[in-house]
């Protein structure tokens, strides 16, 4: 029981680029391997990018809303098992399938190799297919989707109801698990609240190998750089977009994807915001363009934790943040924190810092000390014992 473990760490999308999940995947991948654990990573597409030592299993799907052809129809052909006609059907009617369909591919992979591994760890797929492994399971829920769908649905967006058809599936699989951990405070009240479940709370990191303070970087005036998916409610940037006439010569520069005609472009035109948009970067590019900003800012109405928050403190740029979720808690002292949805707070607070180097070296000292508090070793390490907890309990005991 105290030996290595053998860990199947699912996810139904890997790729770090689309988001923090995959980020989590990759850097608790690696530290588990460090630790000792034997790690194979089972992932939808877009795949994942794994450290050395770590094994890959590719569960193919149907991949309907990549890019160039999003909401694809698949060839009839395509259509050869249950888990392919269950992606396809759900789409048809207005839902998002992955999280369904890749546990019931997984699952059968499971199955058929469950001497295999000690312990599943699914990363917020949280699908039916997990009851079916009959191998211990808990899963790590970053913040309930229900927050997601709230607030589109108080945007105006009616439509995505049925894009959010697959929540009561997810509260009712995290209900039957008897291990599920979550990344904050601010999280684990939230998953409480929607899903009526019980978290242990494991803090996350930044990869402070990439993202640190450059000195050899130098700072460009009126820059500011957060990250967002450019249509989300969640995340706050039409509320940022809005304080920018506020601000004086500022450039904003944003880590996400530009929907052509989508509510973000349309208010960028209106605005006629300074804004730029990058997407698709390497870490080390990413790390120089926050080091070489004079602020970062992450506007979200909720986090679950923010790594973007942390890899601006690790690498010296000061911050403003609003206190959404989980950000107070991440962010300590190291930030300005405003209320969130608050475009003249945003303001205030940003150009309190653009007009202020003495608080913007205060912030950047700060937030350098914050990060180096963090680690992913410890997240692993913290979560090893729960995978420990949960093996004890069940003693041989099945998860299902």
């Amino acid at each position: 029981m105290n030996g290595a473990l053998r860990i199947a760490l699912l996810t139904y999308r890997g790729n770090p680029r689309c988001g923090g999940q995959g980020v989590y995947v990759r850097h608790l991948s690696r530290e588990l391997v460090e630790l000792g654990h034997h790690v194979e990573v089972f992932s939808g597409p877009p795949y994942p990018e794994l450290d050395p030592g770590v094994r890959l299993t590719e569960v193919p799907g149907l991949d309907l809303f990549a890019e160039p052809n999003p909401f694809r129809r698949p060839d009839f052909r395509e259509l050869r098992r249950l888990p392919d006609w269950v992606e396809y059907l759900v789409m048809r009617r207005g839902g998002f399938p992955e999280p369904l369909a890749f546990s019931l591919r997984a699952a059968w992979r499971l199955f058929r190799r469950r001497g295999e591994f000690d312990v599943v760890h699914d990363n917020q797929g949280l699908g039916y297919g997990l009851l079916a492994s009959r191998i211990p399971t808990l899963a790590t829920v970053h913040h309930p989707i229900a927050i997601d769908r709230d607030l589109s649905l108080a945007a105006g967006n009616a439509g995505v109801q049925r894009w959010y058809g697959f929540l009561g599936m997810q509260h009712r699989v995290a209900r039957r698990l008897r291990a599920v951990v979550t990344v904050s405070d601010a999280s684990r009240v939230a998953v409480a609240e929607h899903m009526g479940v019980t978290a242990e709370v494991v803090s996350l990191s930044a990869d402070t190998r990439v993202f640190r303070s450059r000195n050899e970087i130098a700072k460009v005036p009126g820059r500011i750089v957060t990250t967002a998916s450019a249509d989300e409610p969640l995340k706050g940037l039409a509320h940022l977009l809005t304080a920018l006439p506020k601000l004086g010569p500022v450039e904003l520069v944003v880590v996400g994807k530009l929907k052509a005609g989508g509510e973000t472009a349309k208010l960028i035109a209106r605005l006629e915001a300074p804004v730029r948009f990058v997407s698709g970067i390497a870490d080390e590019e990413l790390a120089e363009l926050i080091a070489g900003a004079e602020i970062a800012c992450v506007p979200s109405l909720f986090e679950g934790f923010s790594l973007p928050a942390i890899e601006a403190m690790a690498c010296g740029t000061p911050l403003v943040v609003t206190s959404g979720g989980a950000l107070p808690e991440v962010v300590g002292d190291a930030a300005i924190v405003v209320p969130p949805g608050d475009p003249d707070a945003l303001a205030t607070a940003l150009n309190r810092l653009l007009d202020d180097p003495g608080l913007r070296k205060r912030l950047a000292v700060a937030g350098i000390a914050r990060a180096a508090t963090m680690s992913w070793r410890r997240t692993a390490e913290e979560t090893v014992g729960h995978y420990r907890r949960l093996l004890g309990q069940e003693q041989g005991a099945f998860v299902c």
